[in-house]
């Protein structure tokens, strides 16, 4: 499974949720650092810190997957995903 079908693929509601917070942090700390009123260097600082964390946050989550319970759901069974991939069994 390449990135862009593990983008694609369905992640889990708690990821889901944790990748709205992810960006909600990032929004957050992007309209602090681009302020144009003039801010003490260590909120500017922690935003920056945050904003780095909230887009980590978001990236990790949107590649996480939801797995199958049985693994004949999917053209692609879990126990072939760990198999050789020179045709050898």
């Amino acid at each position: 499974m390449n990135i862009v079908e593990r983008a694609k693929a369905p992640t889990p509601k708690f990821f889901r949720v944790l990748r709205s917070i992810g960006l909600a942090l990032l929004g957050i700390s992007g309209s602090i650092i681009a302020a144009p009123v003039v801010l003490p260097a260590a909120i500017v600082t922690a935003a920056g810190y945050v904003a780095v964390a909230g887009g980590v946050i978001s990236a990790i989550s949107q590649i996480t997957i939801d797995r199958p319970e049985k693994p004949n759901e999917t053209s692609t069974s879990i126990d072939n995903l760990n198999k050789a991939r020179d045709g050898i069994e």
